[in-house]
C-alpha cells in the first residue's frame, strides 16, 4: 500500500497526512442531493471529485465504507422558508415521494453515466426520523436545544459558552449576529443565529411527522449527522461535500454532534469548489446553468455542440478537486481530443515493440503517478503524466524509444489502472458505436458533397468544419473525400 497520502483539511486549512483511525478502514461520508430536481452539473462534478477519492483510496487497498445520503425531506433555504420537496410537490399537485422517486432515478442514472461507483450505503432522510428525533431530545437534556411554539431550535450562544461555533467555515457568533440582527423578533427563535432541528408544520403541509414537540419534520442539517455516525461511528475519517455546504450545513453538523454524541466527528473535512461558464458564475437566472442532460444532448444556447459523459469526466478530472472549473466550449472541445489520444494510446499499448533495454524510465513515471495522487488527489497533474506515457507510446511505435517486455508489462498495468480504475474513464466507443459513428460522419459527407453540387459553399464548408470541431479532419482529393480522425 502506498502511504505518503496527504489530504488538504479544511477545517485546518493545512496539508495533513492521511492517517485513518482504525486503518485499513476507511469512513467516507458525502453529502448527497435533495431530490426535488434534475440534478445539476455542479453536483455531478462534486460527486465525480469524491468517485475519484472513493477509487484511488480503494487503489491503495483501504476497506472503504462511502456513505452518500438522499435528502427526501426537511431542506430548506432557511428556517421560515417552505420545505423544498413539499413545495415541489404542493407545486405540481403530486405525492411527495413521487417527487423523490423521479429525481433519485434520474440522480442514478445520471451518475451511472458518469460512470461512477455506487456508495457502500445510500441512507434516506425518510427512513432514520426515529434516529433524528432522539438526537434532538439528546441535545434539549443537555440545554443546548429548547422548544418554543412546537419548533425546536439550536442553542448557538450556549453552545458557544464550550464550544467554537463557527471552526470551520471562520466565522465567529459575533460576526453572525450582526448579519441577522434584522431578523430579531420575527420568529420563535432565541437568537438569530439559532437554526431549526424540528419545525412545526403547518396545516398546508404535505410532509410531516408526530415527534415529542409537535407534528412536523426535522430540520436540514441534523439528517447527515444521524446517518453518517450510524454508519461510520461517532468519529470517522473522511466528511465532504460543495464549498456552498461548508456553513451553514457542515457548520451545523459539527455543533449537532459535538452537543449530542460528545465527539469530534470528523478528521478530514474535503470540499470541492464551484464551476463557472465562460468565466460566469453557473445560474439559472443568468442563462449560464447548464444541466448534466443539456450538455449530453447539446440542447442548451451556450453549447455549440453535445459532449459525452466521459469528455466532461474527463474535462473535470482535468482541474484539482479544490479549484474553479471554467466550463466554456472549446476547453471541452480540447477535453474531447485529448481523451481520444489517451483512449486511442491506451489500445495501442498491448502492441508495442520490445527490446532488450529500456531507454524510457517507467519506475520513474510509475513513482510521479502516485506522487500526483498522494498530493490531495492531484488528478490535473496526474493526467499530465498519462500523457507523458501516451508521447512515450508513440515513440516506442516509432522505434525511437524502446521498452523492456518486462517493463511494457509494468507499464500497461499502471497506465489502465491509473486511467480505468482510478480515474473510472472508459473508451464509450464500443464496435457497434464505432459502425455508428462511421454511418454517421459518411451522411454528413453525403450531405457536404450534394451542398457543393448545389454550389451552397458555405453548407459545405459548415459541414466540413463541424466534423472537424468533433474530432474528424476531412480531406479532398483526386479519388474523393476522406476523414481520419484527429
Amino acid at each position: 500500500m502506498q502511504t505518503e497520502l496527504k489530504v488538504y483539511n479544511t477545517k485546518n486549512r493545512a496539508i495533513e497526512r492521511f492517517e485513518p483511525i482504525n486503518p485499513p478502514f476507511v469512513g467516507l461520508y458525502v453529502c448527497g442531493p435533495t431530490v426535488y430536481s434534475e440534478v445539476h452539473i455542479g453536483n455531478v462534478r462534486t460527486f465525480t471529485s469524491f468517485d475519484l477519492i472513493y477509487r484511488y483510496l480503494l487503489h491503495l487497498g483501504y476497506k472503504v465504507r462511502y456513505v452518500r445520503n438522499i435528502t427526501d425531506v426537511g431542506h430548506l433555504l432557511d428556517d421560515t422558508s417552505e420545505d423544498k420537496i413539499s413545495k415541489k410537490a404542493r407545486l405540481e399537485n403530486i405525492e411527495p415521494m413521487e417527487v423523490v422517486q423521479r429525481y433519485t432515478v434520474d440522480f442514478h442514472q445520471t451518475m451511472e453515466k458518469f460512470n461512477a461507483l455506487p456508495p457502500s450505503i445510500e441512507p434516506t432522510a425518510t427512513g432514520h426520523l426515529i434516529e433524528q428525533i432522539e438526537l434532538i431530545q439528546t441535545i434539549v437534556d443537555k440545554g443546548l436545544a429548547y422548544e418554543s411554539n412546537g419548533s425546536v431550535y439550536f442553542d448557538v450562544l450556549k453552545y458557544s459558552e464550550s464550544h467554537n461555533y463557527g471552526e470551520l467555515s471562520g466565522r465567529n457568533v459575533d460576526e453572525l449576529l450582526s448579519n441577522t440582527r434584522e431578523l430579531d423578533g420575527q420568529s420563535d427563535k432565541k437568537h438569530p443565529a439559532d437554526f431549526a432541528l424540528w419545525k412545526k408544520a403547518e396545516p398546508q403541509h404535505i410532509m410531516k411527522w408526530n415527534s415529542p414537540w409537535s407534528v412536523g419534520f426535522p430540520g436540514w442539517h441534523l439528517e447527515c449527522s444521524v446517518m453518517s455516525t450510524k454508519y461510520l461511528g461517532k468519529q470517522f475519517d473522511i466528511h465532504g461535500g460543495g464549498m456552498d455546504l461548508k456553513f451553514p450545513h457542515h457548520e451545523c453538523e459539527i455543533a449537532q454532534n459535538k452537543a449530542g454524541y460528545d465527539e469530534e466527528p470528523v478528521k478530514y473535512w474535503l470540499h470541492t469548489n464551484m464551476l463557472t461558464f465562460n468565466g460566469k458564475k453557473m445560474a439559472k437566472s443568468e442563462g449560464t446553468g447548464v444541466t448534466p442532460r443539456e450538455m449530453l444532448t447539446g440542447d442548451h444556447p451556450l453549447l455549440t455542440q453535445s459532449y459525452s459523459a466521459m469528455t466532461i469526466r474527463f474535462f473535470m478530472l482535468q482541474a484539482h478537486y479544490r479549484s474553479t472549473l471554467d466550463f466554456s466550449n472549446e476547453a471541452l472541445q480540447a477535453a474531447e481530443k485529448g481523451l481520444k489520444r489517451l483512449m486511442v494510446a491506451l489500445d495501442t499499448m498491448s502492441d508495442l515493440p520490445t527490446s532488450d533495454s529500456s531507454s524510457v524510465d517507467v519506475d520513474d513515471l510509475i513513482a510521479r503517478l502516485y506522487g500526483a495522487m498522494n498530493d490531495d488527489f492531484n488528478s490535473p497533474i496526474a493526467i499530465a503524466h498519462l500523457f507523458e506515457a501516451v508521447k512515450w507510446t508513440n515513440l516506442i511505435v516509432d522505434k525511437k524509444e524502446t521498452i523492456t517486455e518486462a517493463d511494457k508489462i509494468r507499464f500497461i498495468e499502471t497506465i489502465h489502472k491509473f486511467v480505468i480504475d482510478v480515474l473510472g474513464l472508459k473508451n464509450e466507443a464500443t464496435s457497434d458505436g464505432t459502425e455508428t459513428i462511421d454511418g454517421l460522419v459518411q451522411f454528413a459527407l453525403e450531405l457536404r458533397q450534394q451542398a457543393k453540387l448545389d454550389k451552397n459553399y458555405a453548407m459545405s464548408d459548415s459541414i466540413r468544419d463541424r466534423l472537424k470541431a468533433i474530432g474528424f479532419e476531412i480531406k479532398d482529393g483526386k479519388d474523393g473525400t476522406t476523414y481520419t480522425p484527429i
